[in-house]
């Protein structure tokens, strides 16, 4: 989709782009192979030369090239040419604030490997793997994840980064995550019904009492986080692509979910459950909140 975009070129907006597409100029090589371009003679001769920056920056794969310049709606476009180079990200916490709380755990998912980072474990492992990648993928991220991890590592995430939180409430989605999720019917099994609180509950029993099964079950709620925001990244991407010209050929075919290296201990969720809540009063939080 990058390289039939128009509207990263400064003074190109949405409108003007889709008249060159309406004209048949739907991709960069078809402008130079135009003799003319709906727009005025200056305005043609600025698209012509700013092309050719993007198409060198294409070729060496500078995706913040495109993140600077794109619309903050359009950054949705990143990913059809870049999703090879994306990492999934999502982390749990003990609270809210990232002046007072702690990381717990960390997911990150490139769309091959699951990765976990635990609080005490190899936390200090992730800022090193992060920088391998140049976009990132978050629900929610740019509000709560990003500020959260570079406050608690003190280091900068300067990667093209689509926040899909934005991206899904723009197409109708809304309720956070695990609304999303069911929206577009997915299934959590066995982590159904888990949410952000009772994560904080999890990582506090591992704490305490050193349970396995407790840290273990927190990791896969996070792991499922993490890969569940591939498939609403893909579903989100098409059903974009959908509302330009090219639904018919860029669309992307969704690759197979990957297992999940954990398994989730219901029968702890249970006990915890009971023990915090003894008389079922669970103190839901706001659907749009963080974890939701």
């Amino acid at each position: 989709m990058i390289e039939n975009t128009f509207c990263h070129i400064n003074g190109v907006g949405k409108k003007t782009e889709a008249r060159l597409w309406c004209a048949g100029i739907r991709a960069w090589g078809d402008v130079s192979a135009a003799q003319d371009l709906p727009v005025g003679p200056s305005a043609a001769a600025w698209i012509r030369s700013e092309l050719a920056a993007s198409e060198k920056s294409l070729q060496e794969r500078r995706v913040g090239y495109f993140s600077r310049r794109l619309p903050p709606d359009q950054q949705w476009r990143l990913f059809g040419t870049f999703r090879t180079r994306a990492a999934y990200l999502d982390i749990e916490t003990t609270g809210l604030c990232r002046e007072s709380n702690r990381i717990t755990t960390i997911a990150l998912y490139d769309g091959t490997h699951i990765r976990c980072y635990v609080n005490g474990q190899n936390l200090h492992d992730f800022p090193g793997d992060i920088s391998r990648y140049d976009l990132l993928v978050t629900y929610n991220g740019k509000s709560f994840d990003i500020p959260f991890i570079e406050r608690f590592f003190n280091i900068r995430l300067s990667q093209a980064h689509i926040d899909l939180r934005h991206l899904l409430a723009g197409l109708g989605f809304k309720g956070g995550l695990k609304g999303c999720e069911k929206q577009m019917g997915i299934d959590r099994k066995e982590l159904d019904g888990i949410d952000g609180y009772l994560a904080v509950l999890l990582w506090r029993e591992y704490e305490k009492t050193g349970s396995l099964p407790a840290l273990e079950t927190l990791m896969a709620y996070n792991a499922e986080d993490t890969v569940n925001l591939e498939y609403l990244m893909y579903t989100a991407y098409n059903l974009k692509v959908n509302q330009t010209p090219f639904a018919q050929t860029m669309a992307l075919a969704r690759p197979d979910r990957p297992g999940i290296p954990f398994a989730p201990h219901s029968g702890l969720v249970h006990r915890i459950m009971e023990k915090s809540f003894p008389h079922g009063a669970h103190p839901r939080r706001r659907t749009d909140e963080p974890g939701s």
